[in-house]
């Protein structure tokens, strides 16, 4: 199993669906982490984000047979879990608030932490007050790291969409934390 944690995501899920279904758990540690904070990034909610992802993870290896290996697994599995967010926002029909104590590396310098550690809270703040539709392609970006391509597979839009979209998010973004 160690020799398979170095594969590619598309080769695990090819050895899933023939023989090994154990070998998921490697595509869940990968993700997991990173699914919960997109997810809580869109919901405004840690508890309901995990669930979520949980509930993503499920659906995704039900339906590994329709997956096609020549794509790319991260903005499949980004959609199922965008699909289940936009859901669950329909279900319950409410906002609530950003979390403040989002999990980043820390550094051994505090005065750096104490910095770093504002900055996020005040990114925080302006991100909650951007509309989803510019705040969702602008956080899989900068936090995600995703490329304009997988954005334009998650969210199903064309790049030039995304571009247009990530560009007013910064804008917004920028007005609205000079303002606070």
């Amino acid at each position: 199993m160690t020799e398979d944690k170095e594969l590619k995501d598309e080769e695990i899920i090819e050895k899933v669906r023939t023989s090994d279904r154990d070998l998921y758990a490697i595509i869940v540690n990968r993700y997991e982490k990173k699914l919960v904070r997109y997810a809580n990034t869109l919901i405004k909610d840690e508890e309901k984000a995990i669930d979520i992802v949980q509930e993503s993870f499920i659906k995704a290896f039900v339906n590994l047979n329709s997956f096609n290996t020549k794509k790319k697994f991260s903005s499949w599995i980004y959609r199922i879990v965008h699909n289940q967010v936009i859901n669950i926002a329909k279900k319950y029909d409410k906002e609530t608030p950003l979390l403040e104590d989002w999990d980043f590396e820390s550094e051994d310098n505090l005065e750096k932490d104490f910095e770093k550690k504002e900055i996020i809270e005040n990114v925080g703040m302006c991100l909650k007050e951007i509309p989803i539709l510019y705040s969702e392609p602008l956080t899989l970006y900068y936090i995600d790291e995703k490329s304009y391509e997988e954005i334009s597979d998650i969210l199903r839009i064309p790049m030039g969409t995304v571009a247009i979209r990530i560009s007013r998010a910064k804008k917004i973004m920028k007005n609205i934390c000079q303002k606070n």
